[in-house]
């Protein structure tokens, strides 16, 4: 079975940073990128960040870029996103997801990375919230 927990959230002031952590266990990061996404109340959910050793890739939203930085871990089987200079519009939930990658989707990784229903599993979201 494959599992993802997300963990890390937290309520910050602006300018702040915390560390978010994503923990998956029953695939191997050389066969699925890790996304994370974000959703605020009545809002959709949006790609944040995406990571794939195996392409060699990282991918960030413009509304991040310079802010935050995704990383991966073999030996623990950890994806963290570290998200510094927080701002209140950051106040959302976060959810981690996996995306298993054939050919044809590492070719438009760098294409669909974003898009919340190409990744296949998802785990629970951990709260972010930034007071101004």
């Amino acid at each position: 079975d494959v599992q993802l927990q997300a963990s890390g959230g937290g309520l910050v002031q602006a300018g702040g940073s915390l560390r978010l952590s994503c923990s998956a266990s029953g695939l191997s990061f050389d066969d699925y990128a890790i996304g994370w996404f974000r959703q605020a109340p009545r809002e959709e959910r949006t790609g944040v960040s995406c990571i794939s050793t195996s392409v060699g890739r990282t991918f960030y939203a413009d509304s991040v870029k310079g802010r935050f930085t995704v990383s991966s871990d073999h030996a623990t089987n950890t994806v963290y996103l570290q998200m510094n200079d927080l701002k209140p519009e950051d106040t959302s939930v976060y959810y981690c997801a996996a995306l298993r990658l054939s050919t044809r989707k590492s070719l438009l990784l760098v294409h669909i990375w974003k898009l919340s229903y190409e990744y296949n599993y998802w785990g629970q979201g951990t709260q972010v919230t930034v007071s101004s």
